[in-house]
């Protein structure tokens, strides 16, 4: 492997707040956690839900019976969480337990905090240990405890509106690695070099990079160094705000196909009003300033229009 640059490798953290709308059924349930309560619901059988189901698993029902059960109950089962990653319950070792609650025939997924595995066992009373500010989530149970722990007092729960939603932070962390292709497409963008790789059986250039080409499956061993100009195909106009967005709506993302490429890629389009973006506009690239340039596509700020005139749609109709 002497003179071969290794792949490159990062970690990568994908996420978003989650907001979910929760209905008369799980909306009540939520509801109930904010007053420290917790409620099942009844289904045809005569079994208590806990978590309450919206409808029924024997006849698909809708059910609207609720039932009040106990906030303490016996441990099923467990599996031991020596080290919680972030976003977890507890941030020491616990053990995540199916815990069926007093009064309710079905088990609740929770974390256990009992110090340590040899004092988990199935059997076990747990009690569940209420957040200090309830705010009507699952959360709102901090976790449970062995039952023969002392009770600590708790502040009153001030009233509030219904909770109709709640928000939940989801993330995915992983370490990614590239392949040596695709690293050095990223090492050459880190010199504000755009480089694809040709099918020698097809000729077609893929921007990003692939190791073998989709059409014939070679090895895509030619590299390409291309230009940073080239024309929108397909493009959205985002008018609708959402939570965390870095640009004021109306903008555009837009497939940009770049001149000499066979594959297009998803970029925004700005520098103009988004009402004159089209199919077939001529685009350049706008870098960032090169302090601020890493191994990464966003080198690339956004396109821009070149003034240049409309590519004609033949020239990339079997590129859509």
């Amino acid at each position: 492997m002497t003179g071969i640059e290794a792949p490159l490798s990062a970690p990568l953290d994908v996420g978003f707040d989650y907001t979910r709308s929760l209905g008369p059924v799980l909306g009540r349930f939520a509801d109930g956690l904010r007053h420290r309560r917790i409620e099942g619901i009844r289904g045809s059988d005569g079994r208590i839900h806990v978590p309450p189901v919206e409808y029924d698993p024997v006849d698909a029902a809708p059910l609207d019976e609720f039932v009040p059960v106990a906030d303490e109950g016996t441990v099923l089962s467990w599996s031991w969480a020596p080290e919680p990653l972030d976003g977890q319950p507890l941030s020491h070792a616990f053990a995540w337990a199916l815990i069926r609650l007093d009064g309710a025939d079905t088990a609740l997924l929770h974390a256990v905090d009992a110090g340590d595995p040899e004092h988990v066992r199935s059997g076990m009373r747990v009690r569940a240990r209420w957040a200090a500010e309830p705010v009507g989530h699952i959360r709102d149970i901090v976790c449970f405890e062995p039952a023969d722990r002392p009770e600590k007092p708790q502040p009153p729960v001030r009233d509030g509106e219904p909770v109709t939603s709640v928000i939940t932070p989801i993330h995915l962390r992983y370490q990614h690695s590239v392949s040596p292709e695709e690293s050095r497409y990223l090492r050459a963008l880190g010199e504000g070099r755009l480089i694809g790789q040709r099918c020698p059986a097809c000729e077609k250039v893929y921007l990003p990079p692939r190791g073998a080409c989709p059409t014939d499956g070679v090895p895509t061993t030619d590299e390409v160094e291309l230009p940073d100009t080239g024309i929108v195909t397909t493009f959205c106009v985002v008018n609708v705000p959402f939570l965390g967005q870095r640009i004021k709506p109306p903008y555009v993302a837009a497939y940009i196909l770049l001149d000499g490429a066979d594959i297009a890629f998803l970029h925004l389009v700005l520098g103009c009003d988004a009402a004159d973006v089209r199919m077939g506009l001529r685009v350049r690239a706008q870098w960032k300033p090169r302090d601020e340039w890493g191994t990464s596509l966003e080198n690339i700020d956004h396109f821009e229009p070149t003034g240049e005139p409309d590519a004609p749609y033949a020239s990339f109709a079997h590129h859509l």
